[in-house]
Order: C-alpha cells, then structure tokens, then sequence
C-alpha cells in the first residue's frame, strides 16, 4: 500500500479502512493517523482517535467527558433507527447506557456472570476443545486440508454459549449463523440491505431468547439464564425480559465472532512465530502471556462501534471536538502505537509475562476488551477459552501448517476469517 499517496488528504478514515488495501493490512494507515491525523473528523462528522493516549483518557473518561447517546437523541446518531429493530436492540444494550442505568444493569448481571463461574467453566471448555480436535484429527492425519476457522474457531465459543445459556447446541449454531449479518448492519456505513439483513437475524434471534427466558423461569437448571431470571434473596431487583434479551443478545455479538476471529489470530501467531511456541509449553502466566500478545497485535474489532458524546468541547492534540460530536476510537491502532509499545508491530509475549491481565510490563494497557465502566464483561470468558484452546492445537498437531492463505471478511469493523486451512507437515519437513 502506498500510504503517502492514499493519505495525502484522508477524508474518512472510515471508508480508507474499508479499502482493499486496508483489509488486507490495515497497520500502515493506522501509523499514517497516528502520526498525521490522530484526532481524525470523517466525511459524515465523526470524531476518530487513533493514539493509544488519546483512546485510554476516552475509555476512562466515558460517564464523565463521554455517554452514550439518551433515549431521545437516538435518531440524530442512527437515523436509520426508527425502523431498524437492529439500532434499536444495540441502543437498549449495556454499552449504551450511562450512570445510574448503567450502574443497575452492569450490578444484576455481575452478580451471576462471576469470574468464579466462568472459571467452573473450564473443565467443559477442555472438554470441547479435545473433542473438536479429535474430530479434525482424522481428515488432518490422512494429509488432508482442514478449514480451522469453520471447525474450530467458530465452533467452540458457539459450543461455549450453548453450556452456558443452557441452551441445545443446534439452536446455537442457528441462531450464530446470522451473527456476522447483524455486525455488519451496524457498522456505521452499513448499507440499506445489510441493515435489513441484519434486522431479519436481529428478530429470530429476540424471538428466540423470549422464548428461553420462559422456559428458564419455569425449569430452571445451572446456566446463566436460569440464574439471570430467577430471584436472589439478597436483592429484590430483577432484569425485565425487555433487558434480558437485549443483554443476551448484545453477549452473543460481543463474545461469539470476536473469540472465534483471536483463536484464528492466534493459530496463525503460533505458525508465523514458530520461536514464540515456548510460551504455550510454560505455565499458565506464559500462556496468558502469548494470549495477551495476540490480543494486542490483532484486535479483534478495529474501532468502537458505540457512539460516545462528547459532553463538552474538548480539545485533543490541537483538534477541538465540539460538544455533542460522535467520538469513536480506532482500538486496533492504540495498541500498536509505540508510544504505548515498544517496536509494536513485532510479536513478543514478553511483554505481557507475570503481570495482570491486559497490563504490559511496562504498565502499559492493551485495549482490545475497551477500559472503565464499558469494559467487556466477556473478557474473562475469551481469554479462558484462548487459554485452554492454544496450548492444547500444539500439543495435538506440533506439525500444523498452513494448507493455503487464509481468507478473511470483507468488513472495515471486524478484522475476522471465512477461512483457515491448515494440515500437518510430515515429521521434519
């Protein structure tokens, strides 16, 4: 890509990331914003920041310089919104709320979505990470082309929100299967067919969990929809049903495409890196370590797809963004800036090993699950499937190789897969 002549005048860095050259690698333009344009105002008059300081102070600050967009400005953010059942579910999620709302609805679901239960978790997320593995072990042994993305990547955490919403694995591969039609509805370019194709999935999926929380309430069992509906004696505040599906499905979105595109990047991380493998074949704080990395190095999604207000004027690196502008923050580029990290386009999980989840070394944070009040409740739930799944694809196939390139989706959103195939190399080739 030349970068100079692309970004000579940059009118939208929303549409130069939707470019082909951008979706095959989006990290040279990103390096152009950062150094040109980090505080970027696109042709439709979005806000878009690009340096790692920048995108931190607007996490933090979200509640307080930053909201989410009130009930009655939906319109001027998504005018498409009055008739999109889509916008109008993602304007009713957790990410779009602000404090005191905010607040009640992130307590009611964290007092059952725990750090504990996902961890009991993770004998069945074991469980279903060797039985996919076993399943691809045969076709892969016979020197065959396996498609990791759509047996693996896709696979387990649509297995691992059928454990845990309690629900029968073939109506989650039903309903996953429009996943990836109502995240392109809405990303901001999204046109008229990808909104109304995403609004058709939008609505099987809501009629679906409407119908769950009824069966929950009536024959409860050990799932998070069962323990979401059901009372608890130490808080009479409950979640309407109206706030359940709009939370369920906002989980499916958030937690569903994106762990299956980082397992992906990660494999592919693994084979790029072949002298980084030691991390998978240390303790449980290199394996963290390795997973940290791959978050950092491909975020998952580029860009925030919720609007953040800005509540005030505020001036960022000589730029003013006017009060009540649509701010976004390009994820992807904060963490690989190196003013937050050293030689950032370089694979190290070093930088990562015997520190807290998302910090680096050097106190740095990686931003792919977002920071402050909106940080990703699923964060957690990624990172253990990442954990079980890594260390045990290279124990089982030490010799996996790519079979051809991989082919990713054309979207400027999500940095996810159509395919991945791989197959094993002979023993020393």
């Amino acid at each position: 890509m030349d970068v100079q002549a692309a970004t000579a005048v940059c009118r939208d860095a929303f549409a130069e990331l939707a470019s082909p050259a951008c979706l095959h690698d989006p990290y040279p333009f990103m390096r152009w914003l950062r150094e040109h344009d980090p505080v970027h105002r696109s042709a439709a008059g979005l806000f878009l920041l690009s340096r790692h300081a920048d995108i931190l102070w607007a996490l933090t600050a979200t509640g307080d310089a930053f909201r989410g967009p009130a009930p009655g400005e939906l319109a001027r953010y998504f005018p498409r919104a009055a008739a999109s059942l889509s916008l109008n579910l993602l304007a009713s999620t957790l990410a779009m709320k602000n404090p005191p709302a905010h607040t009640r609805l992130r307590r009611l679901i964290s007092r059952d979505f725990t750090m504990r239960q996902i961890d009991d978790l993770r004998p069945t997320i074991a469980r279903i990470v060797a039985a996919r593995l076993d399943g691809m072990a045969p076709a892969l042994e016979r020197g065959e082309a396996v498609d990791l993305h759509r047996e693996f990547a896709l696979a387990l955490p649509m297995l691992v929100f059928a454990e845990l919403f309690g629900m029968p694995q073939d109506d989650m591969f039903g309903l996953a299967a429009g996943i990836g039609a109502i995240l392109e509805g809405l990303s901001p370019h999204a046109s008229d067919p990808q909104l109304a194709a995403a609004d058709a999935a939008s609505a099987r999926v809501k009629a679906y969990f409407g119908g769950l929380i009824q069966r929950k309430r009536t024959n409860p069992r050990f799932d998070i929809v069962s323990m979401l509906v059901g009372a608890h004696d130490d808080d009479a505040d409950t979640l309407s049903d109206a706030e359940l599906i709009s939370m369920l499905w906002g989980m499916l979105l958030g937690g569903f495409t994106t762990t299956a595109a980082t397992i992906d990047h990660a494999v592919l991380a693994m084979l790029a890196h072949p002298q980084q493998r030691h991390w998978l074949q240390r303790d449980a704080a290199g394996v963290k370590a390795f997973v940290e990395e791959v978050l950092r190095c491909d975020a998952p999604a580029m860009f925030s797809s919720i609007p953040r207000i800005a509540q005030r004027d505020i001036e960022l690196g000589g730029v003013v963004i006017p009060k009540n502008s649509d701010v976004r923050v390009l994820i992807a580029s904060g963490n690989r800036d190196p003013d937050a990290f050293a030689d950032p386009d370089r694979f190290d999980p070093a930088r990562f090993y015997g520190t807290s989840p998302g910090m680096s070394i050097d106190g740095k944070i990686m931003l792919s699950f977002g920071h402050g009040i909106h940080f990703c409740l699923g964060a957690q739930l990624a990172r253990v499937q990442l954990a079980e799944s890594l260390p045990r694809i290279l124990a089982r196939f030490p010799t996996l190789a790519l079979a051809g390139q991989p082919t990713r989706e054309p979207s400027a959103f999500l940095r996810t897969f159509r395919a991945l195939p791989v197959r094993l190399h002979a023993q020393g080739s």
